[in-house]
């Protein structure tokens, strides 16, 4: 006998469905705002000869769910039949209960109609053997377009090449840029030039420079807070920081790290899941050792810390920068970073009182958020990311190093009201350095008067750029389409 029967599945199909009972969907679920990822998911389901399934893949309150009213609207708009799309939410204890299978069958049954089907299947991490029903479906449903989404996926994640290959296409959501924050709060626009590039701020002259930089005068206090609570879509909408800041602990954090990683990793304990986590946090954007983790966390052996770091990585909870050559110079080889995925989680694990009047934890927040635009900003691209540090002299870094076949830029983070840099800095001795071939050259400053070309003679100019510029026009950039193009 099944634990749930037909008539209650349908139910809450029903309630999840409104546009089959002639309503559209959720307004407040399907907000005007629309992420790069909105137009990038529409774009592959809605492709004319080549069919693929989209995966969006994210931390938990990114808007993935929001993502996927929004193309509902537009299926509908588009003329598209009503019962020719189904969402389900496994995130429901009813439907954790069934399978893709059953969900589907019920559906069929209730409505036998012709055409293309646009199946949403959100949280489908909760699903059992999820990767192989969507295989199933892709190869003998030629009528069905997908559209699936998880927190963390590890099936089709762990080795997507072993059965999505031609299948589908994983489209990672990380938390709003800084230029998606000022567009979900309708903030006015800094007058910019037209298409303009961060690469291209070498030519302008001091005064063109600082005109442009005057421009974001309005936004600095918007620019703190985006530090604080980060880019979560609800959280920004909220009038409370305080409470936003305890959700995003509860929700976000202890829910992904406790529920989700726990069950879909099998992890054997808990409490050292949530002390490396806590450790990462402290550690946030340092060199990581795995061996010295590994002692300092009950000295647990060096495979489970490996095998943990790996759930969060696919959990969306951190990202990994790994050591990069650059030109001539021995680089440190083995050691990554690890910076947790938004500077807000850090802020809501940490719980650092007056966190904006910390210089060094401002470093550190300002660090991880130029990371995590640049993985959003060349996701899908060819290039390859990480740091450098020298390894005779393992003072001398790069925070940021950007590698592409005819490119290597440079960024380094100096978010303090003394960005000095001496003629021995790495950044300055790579840019002189013919063998480094270094394209451009980015020092990312605190102060909006902090800007222009760096004095020392090097090969390539090294830009000062406030971060609050910096990131604004990285994310603008994305989201005019000119990813990979900075």
């Amino acid at each position: 006998m099944a634990i749930v029967r037909d008539e209650q599945v349908i139910k809450v199909m029903r309630q999840y469905n409104p546009w089959w009972r002639g309503m559209s969907a959720d307004i407040a679920e399907s907000k005007p705002q629309k992420r790069l990822a909105f137009y990038e998911a529409l774009k592959i389901i809605k492709h004319k000869t080549l069919r693929r399934f989209a995966v969006l893949s994210g931390a938990r309150r990114v808007g993935k769910t929001t993502i996927m009213y929004q193309m509902i609207d537009n299926l509908l708009s588009d003329g598209v039949g009503p019962k020719n799309i189904l969402y389900v939410s496994f995130d429901n204890p009813m439907l954790k209960l069934v399978s893709i299978e059953t969900v589907l069958s019920i559906y069929e049954t209730l409505y036998p109609i012709q055409g293309t089907r646009y199946i949403f299947l959100d949280e489908i991490q909760y699903t059992e053997n999820s990767e192989l029903w969507m295989k199933v479906i892709y190869d003998s449903r030629k009528d069905i377009r997908l559209i699936a989404t998880g927190s963390t996926i590890p099936g089709l994640e762990r080795d997507p090449a072993d059965s999505g290959t031609g299948r589908w296409s994983i489209l990672k959501i990380p938390t709003m840029s800084f230029y998606e924050y000022c567009c979900l709060l309708q903030l006015e626009e800094p007058v910019l030039p037209h298409r303009l590039r961060l690469t291209g701020l070498a030519e302008m002259s001091r005064a063109e420079f600082g005109n442009l930089m005057d421009s974001f005068a309005f936004l600095e206090g918007h620019f703190n807070r985006y530090l604080t609570i980060g880019g979560f879509p609800e959280l920004v909408l909220s009038d409370d920081d305080i409470y936003a800041q305890r959700m995003l602990r509860e929700d976000v954090v202890d829910k992904v790290i406790n529920r989700d990683v726990l069950t879909l990793f099998n992890i054997r304990s808990p409490l050292l899941m949530e002390k490396l986590f806590l450790y990462l946090s402290i550690n946030s954007a340092e060199i990581f050792s795995i061996t010295t983790a590994a002692r300092e966390l009950e000295n647990t052996s060096v495979a489970t810390i490996e095998s943990y770091i790996e759930a969060l990585e696919m959990s969306n909870l951190i990202y990994l920068a790994k050591p990069m050559d650059v030109g001539s110079k021995g680089a440190l080889k083995g050691r990554p970073k690890i910076f947790i995925a938004d500077a807000a989680m850090r802020n809501a694990v940490l719980m650092i009182e007056d966190v904006l009047s910390d210089e060094k934890e401002l470093g550190v927040m300002v660090e991880t958020a130029v990371y995590k635009h640049i993985v959003s900003f060349y996701q899908g691209t060819a290039a390859q990311l990480g740091y450098f540090r020298k390894a005779k002299d393992n003072q001398k870094e790069v925070d940021v190093v950007i590698e592409l076949p005819r490119e290597k830029i440079l960024c380094e983070v100096k978010y303090s009201n003394n960005s000095h840099i001496s003629a021995a800095d790495a950044i300055v001795e790579l840019c002189r350095d013919e063998k480094s071939k270094v394209t451009n050259a980015f020092l990312i400053t605190k102060r909006l008067d902090d800007f222009g070309i760096a004095k020392h003679e090097t090969k390539v100019p090294i830009v000062r750029i406030p971060a609050i510029a910096f990131l604004y026009l990285l994310g603008r950039a994305e989201a005019d389409g000119q990813s990979g193009k900075m």
